[in-house]
């Protein structure tokens, strides 16, 4: 049985799906950023010499590294709200759950990248009279950050694609929008199949710009 592709459907409501792409890049740039920031703070905890911090951080850290997204983002839009009578909207809870768990594996990429220094580096700063903030600014962080990035980078591209889970909870993403469409027009083939290939090209963009930068800082190295 054959089937007749149209993809007209698809160019008459572009608009639709382009709307879902800049939710896509909304959701991802934010999460993004907050995950750093909340990896920075998570690692700083893990790293710390008083159990009473780097016990809870492990603890937490490990807990989102080992959970499924989808159930935290379900658990943060749906259970959140009741804990703290607070309404969420499907950004505010999608924020919450991306930036926590990709947090937790960027913690483990900054401790790691700060670890990875060799320990005459630290013990070479301390006999210099340089302080704990000042070691780290100058002589540990610089060495560290090289080695940080192509991880950081894979992590990031890793939270770009997951992003998709997003319509679980009816946030209006590139995939949400297009499901919406395909039921509205009943030509989810065509509009699916163009989703597919739009996923496709943007990320290997995203793919081919990472190896570019990973390639630059290999060089930078030598």
């Amino acid at each position: 049985m054959g089937y007749d592709w149209d993809f007209s459907y698809v160019f008459k409501n572009q608009g639709i799906l382009w709307e879902g792409f800049v939710g896509t890049i909304q959701i991802a740039t934010a999460s993004l950023f907050l995950g750093l920031v909340v990896g920075l703070f998570l690692a700083s905890l893990r790293m710390s010499k008083y159990r009473l911090l780097s016990i809870p951080a492990t603890c937490l850290i490990e807990f989102l590294r080992m959970t499924p997204l989808m159930v935290q983002i379900f658990w943060v839009f749906f259970a959140l709200p009741i804990l703290i009578d607070v309404r969420l909207d499907p950004f505010a809870a999608g924020l919450i759950a991306f930036s926590m768990q990709s947090g937790s594996f960027f913690a483990e990429v900054f401790r790691g990248g700060i670890q990875s220094i060799d320990r005459s580096q630290w013990e070479g700063a301390k006999s210099l009279g340089m302080t704990n903030l000042k070691m780290m600014r100058r002589i540990i962080l610089p060495q560290a950050v090289r080695r940080m990035i192509p991880p950081l980078m894979e992590r990031s591209f890793e939270l770009i694609k997951g992003t998709t889970q997003m319509a679980a909870i009816s946030y209006s993403d590139l995939l949400y929008n297009a499901m919406v469409l395909s039921s509205q027009l009943y030509r989810p083939v065509e509009i699916m199949t163009f989703t597919a290939l739009f996923y496709l090209c943007f990320l290997t963009l995203i793919s081919f710009g990472m190896r570019t930068i990973e390639t630059r800082i290999e060089k930078a190295r030598e």
